[in-house]
């Protein structure tokens, strides 16, 4: 059916701006007034408020004026008898809205969502287990990698910082030259003797009598495949007492005395509970080095010595 023909029986078939457009133009269509629709014979179904009613109306129900609102009848959660919905007037359009089933609380309405915060807890508790087992894998890893740990230094050193690890290439290498007492060449006023019990060298020899200014002992290093820096270990004796030396490396005598201290505190004036090692950095040459353990203007040199032997 037309709005023009027939006229509109419902209110979804009306336009209340049908007079604005060519078609509704044509069929007639003309401002509304008096609170009709934009077609002719369009259908007025404007009601004054508080008419509807929900059910039956009770015999006591008022209706209140228009724009005064109608006294509620009833209690909490109880349809108002001056309202009914439009869904439920003919023709009205069906509501899809459900009553929530089911609820805790007083109220009917539903309680604190529990399930969820459950779930919420234990993953936070998840998550921290893994973080705290990833942070002992980890843990477990540094102590088991040795390239991780500091080195222990040596106790009896005349220098305290490390020494560089050597390499593979540097491993093997044929191993450095070593020499005792009787492979040295000794100075003036210097001997050999073997009456002190602890001396390494070959036969228990050592060199004494290197207790006074100008005795030296020199060491002539042969097959030093690289030049670079060594450590010169050199085992001595003393009585109890600190001792020290000049280094001379190839004609140069060193800024660093040799320390030969008392490591470990021996008893004074006891020669054969005296023996200890000590070590000083050393440049040498590709080829053949002179190493020269001197006793100096400045020196306290009242000690024995027993070997010399280098390392990278």
């Amino acid at each position: 059916m037309t709005p023009g023909n027939n006229g509109a029986s419902t209110p979804e078939d009306d336009d209340p701006f049908g007079y604005l457009y060519a078609d509704g133009q044509a069929n007639g269509a003309q401002p509304p007034s008096g609170g009709g629709y934009g077609y002719p014979n369009s259908v007025n179904r404007v009601r004054a408020v508080g008419t509807r009613q929900y059910g039956q109306q009770p015999q006591n129900a008022q209706t209140a004026p228009y724009g005064q609102v109608p006294q509620q009848q009833g209690g909490y959660n109880q349809p108002n008898a001056h309202y009914a919905a439009p869904e439920t007037l003919p023709g009205g359009a069906p509501t899809t809205q459900q009553q929530m089933a089911g609820g805790g609380g007083g109220r009917g309405g539903r309680g604190p969502n529990t399930k969820g915060l459950l779930i919420g807890a234990i993953a936070v508790v998840a998550a921290v287990v893994i973080g705290i087992g990833v942070a002992m894998l980890g843990g477990e890893k540094d102590k088991d990698n040795p390239d991780d740990q500091a080195g222990t230094a040596p106790t009896q050193s005349q220098n305290a910082k490390p020494s560089p690890s050597p390499s593979k290439g540097e491993q093997s290498e044929v191993e450095l030259p070593k020499t005792d007492a009787k492979a040295l060449r000794l100075g003036p006023g210097v001997s050999t003797a073997s009456d002190i019990k602890g001396s390494k060298a070959d036969g228990g020899v050592y060199v004494t009598g290197f207790n006074h200014v100008g005795a030296t002992v020199t060491w002539t290093v042969d097959g030093i495949k690289k030049a670079g820096s060594y450590r010169l270990y050199v085992r001595y004796g003393i009585p109890g007492v600190d001792a020290n030396a000049t280094l001379v490396v190839n004609g140069k005598p060193q800024d660093r005395p040799l320390n030969m201290e008392n490591f470990g505190g021996t008893p004074k004036g006891d020669w054969e509970k005296g023996w200890k090692e000590t070590w000083s950095n050393v440049i040498l040459t590709k080829g053949t080095n002179t190493i020269e353990v001197a006793c100096n203007e400045g020196n306290q040199c009242d000690a024995n010595l027993d070997q010399l032997w280098l390392q990278r």
